[in-house]
């Protein structure tokens, strides 16, 4: 055999070379000879899976042989190479590779770990070594879905999905690394192909950190979050938001399938490696249809050198995919709010990291801490003293009593109005100065403008839109915040607190099966979710299906939702006894943060003064509790009354 690996089988023929020479739609398997044992279990597993193989060893004997193998080639609907280090030292290996690659029809595969050689680097690889060659490995199941979707036929690969702790996410971009990433709790979704995606369409896949240092991990998830909102204000760009992207960092899905989720025609993915004083950045940009790499590079640059590398990627990746950034540095600095001091960036990464975590009040503060440290080394960076001004407010809402609570408000808003000066076309400043003025200072007239012009600037940013529909809704303004919404949903499709939003904009509007249709999803996206169990025993109560309330409530963890409802469950049971226990017990746990929700409960039980006096007292002490006050169906025993509609009049709601 002139020293050759083997290879694959022929449509119909059988290990014995017999049957027919080899004809379309089979799968060339293509190998080195000392791995010809590890070869054979694998197109066993293949065979076993329903595949057609075609394999060198079974050609007959006196056939031409190289006729025969670039015949199998030409009409292989897939070329699976299994890597190895015999297989990299192979000319046949290598050719065979180049042709599956040429034809874009290539499955990379590595018995033992090793990695591609180069040429063929930019392509995602499975490393089936790990678990062992047997059908029930993750690994193996994983490849048999990447030979399924090559073919063209994924409902092949039926095997059991394996869990996030089988997986190996690797990058191999220049210094090593690409993504097999996957989607976790979506496969009973139906999605739309990525063939329907617009061609502009992108998601921005979390980096991996190539390191070797957990606390560099900030660093990775920062650049990617910051490629991701810079590509994001590209009117020219449709960039998928934070939440949906990151849903696919530690599990296993092929690019296709990430991008059919994603409703994206394109990735990208990469890896950060910071080692000493030097930064490498690999990235990719992947076809979402095909699966196959379009477009790769590696960028090196000192630590020092981080803003104009973070830049550098963008443009990048922008002119690969025929866009062009925002054009002139002044204006692209003012709509980013971004800094020229890479020390000032580095803390405001930081507290990005601690912030996006919502542990905490630790971790809130922390956060707090680091933006105010951003601000401190450049006074004229924007978007730290917007996310500054975004931590005051959260802090002020979840943490803080009274007096604190005014003094928090303030000074959020009086941050965001210096992110907007400082950075007069970045969204995220008007955004968190709506934020600040509509649920600190309560001044909902005054919160519209800012939350007009977020969303004028801002209409590439998910996290943006969703501020401003759930604004729009507490206005009762359906007709604008329902497409606020849909747009914030487009962007990031599989975003839990999307759902949850679009649930509460619902349940707003009168649409209680709706809002608890939006939280299930929301649930099913992510089970842990915040309020969402709340949000749905608030539905089920307006539709009357009491006892159905009572159990979500039981398995809500946010106080400020599961004890009034569970207040108002025993009123509507009739049960006194037990609705004056579980009111005391939300003005004990809750304090005068909870004077909204007594109000609510209060109301619900037909002790009209009694609610109106608590939305006075919330009213002196700022419970942001009152945006909710036009738009909350537990009030509604109390819209005839003077005092109520003279308190919406003073918070400007009308």
């Amino acid at each position: 055999m002139r020293g050759r690996r083997s290879g694959a089988l022929a449509m119909g023929q059988t290990a014995d070379g017999g049957g027919a020479a080899p004809g379309g739609g089979h799968v060339f398997v293509s190998y080195a000879r000392p791995d010809e044992k590890a070869a054979r279990a694998v197109i066993n597993i293949l065979e076993d899976a329903g595949f057609t193989i075609w394999w060198d060893g079974l050609i007959p004997g006196g056939e031409r042989f190289g006729s025969k193998i670039n015949e199998a080639l030409e009409g292989a609907k897939a070329v699976v190479v299994l890597w190895s280090k015999s297989a990299t030292e192979s000319h046949w290996v290598q050719d065979e590779a180049s042709l599956g690659r040429d034809r874009r029809c290539l499955v990379p595969l590595s018995l033992d770990g090793t990695q591609p050689p180069l040429g063929f680097r930019q392509f995602q690889w499975i490393d089936i070594s790990r678990g062992g060659l047997k059908a029930s490995s993750p690994a193996m199941q994983r490849a048999v879905k990447a030979v399924a979707e090559a073919i063209g036929r994924p409902e092949m690969a039926a095997a059991p999905r394996p869990s996030p702790a089988g997986i190996d996410r690797r990058i191999l971009l220049g210094a090593g690394g690409a993504a097999v990433i996957a989607g976790g709790g979506f496969a009973a979704w139906n999605f739309v192909t990525p063939g329907s995606a617009a061609e502009n369409s992108i998601a921005i896949l979390p980096f991996t950190n190539l390191s070797g240092d957990s606390s560099q991990q900030y660093l990775s998830d920062g650049l990617a979050a910051e490629l991701r909102a810079k590509l994001s204000r590209n009117p020219l760009l449709s960039v998928v938001g934070q939440a949906s992207s990151n849903a696919f960092r530690d599990r296993s899905e092929t690019s296709r399938a990430i991008a059919s989720k994603l409703l994206v025609a394109n990735l990208l993915d990469g890896n950060v490696r910071a080692i000493g004083d030097t930064v490498r950045i690999a990235v990719e940009l992947i076809d979402g249809q095909s699966g196959f790499s379009k477009w790769s590079r590696t960028f090196d640059r000192a630590m020092t050198d981080l803003l104009q590398l973070q830049a550098d990627v963008a443009e990048s990746v922008s002119a690969a995919l025929s866009a062009s950034l925002s054009s002139g540095k002044q204006e692209a600095q003012a709509r980013s709010g971004g800094t020229k001091d890479v020390r000032a960036f580095d803390d405001f990464l930081r507290g990005k990291e601690l912030f996006e975590s919502q542990k905490d009040e630790a971790s809130d503060r922390g956060a707090l801490a680091q933006f105010t440290q951003a601000i401190d080394i450049d006074p004229a960076y924007a978007a730290a003293r917007a996310a500054r001004s975004r931590a005051l407010a959260v802090i002020a809402n979840q943490y803080a009593q009274a007096a604190e609570r005014r003094r928090l408000y303030a000074e959020a808003v009086a941050e965001a109005e210096r992110a907007v000066a400082s950075a007069g076309q970045f969204p995220d400043g008007y955004a968190a100065l709506g934020y600040a003025l509509f649920y600190g200072k309560l001044d909902i007239a005054a919160a519209d403008r800012p939350y007009a012009k977020a969303q004028e600037l801002g209409d590439g940013n998910p996290d943006v839109l969703s501020l401003v529909a759930l604004y729009r809704a507490r206005r009762r303004q359906f007709a604008l915040a329902q497409p606020a919404i849909d747009r914030a949903q487009a962007l990031d499709p599989v975003n839990p607190s999307l759902f949850k939003t679009a649930g509460r904009i619902r349940f707003a509007a009168g649409d209680h099966a709706g809002a608890i249709e939006a939280a299930r999803r929301a649930l099913a996206i992510n089970a842990g979710i915040s309020g969402a169990h709340g949000d749905i025993g608030n539905a089920l109560l307006m539709l009357g299906r009491v006892e159905e309330a009572a159990a979500e409530f039981a398995r809500e963890k946010v106080g400020l939702l599961a004890l009034p409802g569970k207040a108002i469950v025993a009123i509507r049971r009739r049960d006194e006894a037990g609705a004056k226990a579980a009111f005391e017990e939300l003005r004990r746990a809750e304090g005068d943060n909870g004077l909204y929700q007594q109000a609510q409960v209060l109301a619900q039980w037909g002790k009209t003064d009694e609610a109106l006096a608590a939305l006075d007292r919330a009213a002196a002490e700022a419970d942001s509790g009152l945006v909710y006050l036009l738009s909350d169906p537990f009030l509604a025993p109390l819209h005839d009354q003077p005092r109520y509609k003279a308190l919406l009049g003073q918070l400007h709601f009308v």
